[in-house]
């Protein structure tokens, strides 16, 4: 699919990666649209010019006042995504209900095209690096299952209604505007203390990182490549049962992993302090924390592209940006 003077419903487009990725498609010249009810992102994100609708997804009818057929493709991007939620039910039955009246609404109004953000979490504790076609997949969080499920509506939307689904497993996304994660966390405490860090675990929990710029520039990429490429190819497309559909699942992350304690390095350096960190024990941070994470991401380096940085640069240019964002 072309992202050139395409109509795009950009979900959750007040967020963190959704108010990047509009502004990226406004910069290639598409016409966009953002529906946000600002739980998570802010007002000042959205893009100059871009039409926007204040709604929560989750209720009753707002996806049929949403969606109408002038729309090319759909970005859902929409969740809840705290996994210390105090409200685990509902933060599973939200999610997967506006992902369930989206694709209902979609289907009605005849738009077929959707990108979904789901997560490097539906895998829980894989091998690594994982694959798209590791399995089983056993999420340890309720987030992770949220996503999972959402996978399934996807799936049975482009198997058994004609849609072309392009579904995104994300490593840990950092950047301009990111909240609620390790290296704003780090940088606030410091602000607050410049002495002493206190860091969930034991600080050897090792993900791969990937800066939003990279992360928004493959989504865009694989959605104008994906498909392009037969059967037999570095990257066969992913068949659904009628012959004209499909849901391509690609993985976006790096190469490459960092620890929390070398972030605490990174983000102590930025700052010019040298803290004494204080650990709160345990091989993992939170009920539910995948400790080590890497994702296979030949599948997306077969479409000709790879992240400009890796986790340890990809890290300290975040947090140099959120530097001077956080006040």
């Amino acid at each position: 699919m072309e992202l050139t003077d395409a109509r795009v419903l950009v979900t959750g487009g007040g967020g963190f990666v959704g108010s990047r990725l509009a502004d990226r498609l406004v910069a290639d010249g598409n016409d966009v649209v953002v529906v946000d009810d600002f739980s998570n992102g802010r007002r000042e994100w959205i893009p100059e010019g871009v039409e926007l609708v204040d709604a929560d997804l989750s209720e009753s009818g707002v996806a049929d006042s949403v969606v109408d057929p002038s729309f090319d493709a759909i970005a859902h991007l929409a969740a809840r995504k705290d996994p210390n939620d105090d409200d685990p039910r509902g933060q599973f039955v939200e999610n997967t209900t506006m992902t369930h009246e989206l694709l209902r609404a979609a289907r009605d109004a005849g738009v077929t095209n959707v990108a979904y953000t789901s997560s490097s979490t539906v895998y829980g504790e894989a091998p690594r690096p994982t694959p798209e076609d590791y399995a089983p997949l056993e999420p340890i969080s309720v987030y992770g299952a949220a996503k999972l499920a959402d996978e399934g509506l996807l799936s049975t939307y482009a198997h058994s209604h004609g849609f072309t689904v392009w579904n995104f497993r994300f490593a840990n996304v950092v950047g301009p505007r990111l909240r609620g994660a390790v290296i704003p966390d780090f940088i606030e405490k410091l602000r607050d203390d410049p002495e002493t860090l206190t860091i969930l675990g034991d600080g050897r929990q090792e993900k791969s990182y990937l800066h939003v710029d990279d992360c928004v520039d493959a989504m865009c990429h694989v959605v104008e490549s994906a498909g392009t490429v037969s059967a037999g190819d570095e990257a066969p497309r992913d068949e659904a049962s009628n012959g004209e559909s499909a849901m391509y699942t690609y993985n976006l992350g790096s190469r490459t992993t960092t620890s929390v304690d070398r972030i605490a390095d990174i983000v102590s350096d930025v700052l010019d302090l040298t803290p004494e960190y204080e650990h709160t024990g345990g091989d993992r941070g939170w009920t539910g924390d995948v400790p080590r994470m890497r994702l296979s991401i030949e599948k997306l380096s077969s479409l000709g592209w790879d992240p400009t940085l890796e986790s340890d640069d990809a890290v300290r240019r975040a947090a140099e940006e959120l530097r001077e964002e956080i006040r």
